[in-house]
């Protein structure tokens, strides 16, 4: 009988979580695995049975916790599934573990305590706990009144001074888009005034108008970005996945005002600059002391873990040191599904995380292959002008995929932002990001991985503009709504360029 893994969200990663599940093959773990689905996106189901994918899906009453959780606990208890993955980081935040543990059910979901989920909630608190525990962060780094504009231009002026940079980080969950960067001083006032418009309503919300604002403000840190996922069980063994590299700006550039940081445009695996040396030292420096600090506080359980790293390296491209920049208590999108895409035996990791025998589970990485990520998102247009995702999106509209022609090609589609209407049976957008493109390719013999991203990358670029997946404009049916980033993969290219001997 199949071993099933509940993954509980609406976005593209949940569904490919499940996918990958059920299908993936491993050459060392002959348990039999089913990937299910809970909640989902309303697209999701037909779209499922449209390819014939062996996933299933459990329907929860609404968006909430409770929902959720209710869902969840009625699935375990009549074996629907065996356990529970939660993907987005607010079901933990608002309790979801507690409310299985009231269940007697606590030892079924992988995942923080609503009290433990401070790591990824609270990034003032998660600061003290890597200090404490020895766990390397930004060099230097400030709690601060968002309130007090002459504290924030004092404390940003110091640090560029010493540091090049300041960053400034609304404290608490935030999708991935509360960091502000400040390289010069002319940025200050208007990169805080744009923090403020964002989040002053939430900082109303939470401490009223009178009382302090929190926010952290840490020096910049230069190197490279390079974020670790780690499984980690009860008794406190752990494994790492490979590593991925994100493009969470919107368009190619430094983020500015006019290039936000998104929920991410794209993502890669491995990242670039991927070593053994590199896996050592963040299972050294960051997964142990971790897992060290875990035990002491009494908060060690079956979780994920993701933190977001900078990396610097010597002239042989050997590394010398690693800083946690945030401390993440969930799968990240997009980077998890070219992971997953590249790891045989993802249920055995899971299962092996909570049965508490991670120490004879190791990833079983396709080695040979890169993968690549690209989302398709909603553009510019629309009856009130949208100026497309991040910003104002069109929905509604329908989507179009020539699916013939993608399974012939090789590109898997994720649905993400869509609807179905089953009396039109066709799919429509829901805005932001609408699909993922996935594809994977084995490094030929001879051939450079920046080659290889090469051929993965404009295999989905000429599928985009060849309207072979498309969002059809209300105004331009001819047309397509989607945009896209072109330049996911090209850091491949970079790293050749950069030590062309080593890479």
């Amino acid at each position: 009988m199949a071993y099933k893994i509940g993954f509980a969200g609406t976005d593209g990663r949940t569904l490919l979580s499940a996918l990958v599940t059920s299908t993936a093959t491993s050459e060392n773990y002959q348990d039999d695995f089913q990937g299910v689905v809970i909640r989902g996106m309303p697209a999701m189901p037909p779209f499922v049975m449209k390819m014939q994918w062996p996933v299933e899906f459990i329907p929860t009453a609404d968006n909430s916790k409770k929902a959720y959780a209710a869902a969840i606990i009625d699935a375990l208890k009549n074996g629907s599934i065996d356990c529970v993955v939660p993907m987005p980081e607010d079901l933990l935040l608002d309790g979801l573990v507690d409310e299985l543990e009231e269940a007697g059910l606590i030892d079924r979901i992988i995942g923080f305590t609503r009290k433990s989920s401070f790591i990824e909630g609270d990034k003032i608190a998660c600061k003290r706990f890597c200090h404490e525990y020895n766990i390397p962060v930004a060099d230097k780094w400030y709690e601060v009144d968002a309130g007090n504009y002459e504290e924030v231009l004092s404390t940003c002026l110091v640090l560029l001074d010493l540091y090049g940079g300041a960053v400034l980080k609304y404290p608490y969950s935030a999708g991935g888009k509360g960091s502000r960067i400040i390289l010069n001083s002319w940025e200050i006032k208007e990169v805080y005034d744009t923090l403020i418009k964002n989040y002053g309503k939430s900082y109303k919300r939470l401490f009223g108008k009178k009382s302090e604002w929190p926010l952290l403000i840490e020096s910049r840190m230069s190197g490279v970005e390079i974020s670790f996922i780690f499984f980690i069980d009860k008794n406190g063994h752990f494994q790492i996945l490979p590593t991925s590299m994100d493009y969470p700006e919107r368009f190619p550039g430094p983020a500015s005002k006019n290039n936000p940081i998104t929920g991410g445009m794209g993502s890669i695996s491995p990242h670039p600059m991927e070593t053994s040396q590199l896996i050592k030292m963040a299972a050294e420096d960051i997964a142990q002391p971790l897992i060290n600090a875990l035990k002491e506080k009494n908060m060690l359980r079956p979780c994920m873990v993701y933190p977001g790293c900078f990396m610097s390296f010597d002239n042989n491209m050997s590394p010398t040191r690693i800083r946690v920049c945030e401390i993440n208590i969930r799968p990240p999108e997009p980077e998890w599904q070219p992971i997953i895409r590249r790891t045989r035996n993802l249920g055995a990791l899971i299962k092996a995380t909570i049965e508490g025998n991670l120490d004879q589970v190791t990833p079983e990485v396709r080695s040979d292959q890169i993968s690549i990520c690209i989302a398709l998102v909603t553009g510019s247009g629309g009856p009130q002008g949208q100026k497309g995702y991040p910003w104002s999106c069109t929905k509604g509209e329908t989507v179009d995929i020539d699916f013939g022609y993608l399974k012939k090609k090789k590109i898997q589609v994720i649905p993400s932002a869509m609807t179905y209407s089953a009396e039109e049976e066709i799919f429509k957008s829901d805005g932001s990001r609408v699909v993922y493109c996935n594809v994977n390719a084995t490094v030929k013999p001879g051939e450079s991985r920046a080659k290889a991203a090469e051929r993965l990358r404009n295999k989905v670029l000429t599928a985009f503009e060849n309207g072979k997946i498309r969002v059809i404009p209300r105004e331009n049916p001819e047309g397509n709504r989607l945009d896209v980033r072109r330049d996911i993969g090209n850091h491949f290219d970079i790293a050749e360029e950069l030590l062309p001997t080593k890479m």
